[in-house]
């Protein structure tokens, strides 16, 4: 079994194969990223397929200056920041709003706290909100979160430690 430097390496030299068992090593994992992040299994899926489609752009020119899977978590981060602005601005202009009537389950009130909080999330700072994400949604340890955003392990312990605390006063009791 091939190691992930050894797939790109074959891509870089023009083998789609080797691109393909990348996508099938890692496409379960980042799926499941999105769905912890959105919570909706069509965005899961669109973000999944994005980050993949940027990766078959990407990486032609991959340096090798990291581990492939830092890079990966990189590339999600990113995208997931894309989304939450995008998100945003559908909220501001109403766009997320459907014109049917809301059946009233007892999942919309967790569906609910789950949007405010992604909400709070999306208002942290840069660093925190990626830290913040990288451990709720994938359960990273500090040091591979240090990796990724390229800080030391202590600097994200302190993003993470805020980034909670602001979450905490921006959600108050909920």
């Amino acid at each position: 079994m091939k190691n992930d430097n050894e797939l790109i390496q074959q891509y870089q030299n023009g083998s789609i194969a080797a691109f393909d068992e990348l996508v099938r090593r890692y496409l379960d994992e980042v799926y499941r990223f999105f769905i912890k992040f959105t919570n909706d299994p069509m965005d899961a899926e669109d973000l999944a397929q994005d980050v993949f489609l940027k990766l078959h752009k990407s990486l032609k020119k991959f340096r090798f200056e990291a581990e492939f899977k830092t890079y990966l978590y990189r590339v999600n981060v990113n995208a997931a920041n894309n989304y939450l602005r995008r998100s945003r601005w559908r909220k501001w202009l109403h766009l997320d709003q459907s014109p049917e009537q809301i059946d009233d389950t007892p999942d919309i009130e967790s569906e609910w706290t789950k949007s405010e909080v992604w909400d709070a999330v999306a208002k942290l700072p840069k660093t925190q909100r990626m830290v913040v994400m990288m451990r709720v949604t994938q359960n990273m340890p500090h040091k591979d979160i240090a990796a990724v955003i390229g800080v030391s392990e202590n600097s994200v312990k302190s993003s993470f430690h805020y980034g909670i605390n602001q979450l905490k006063q921006q959600l108050g009791s909920n």
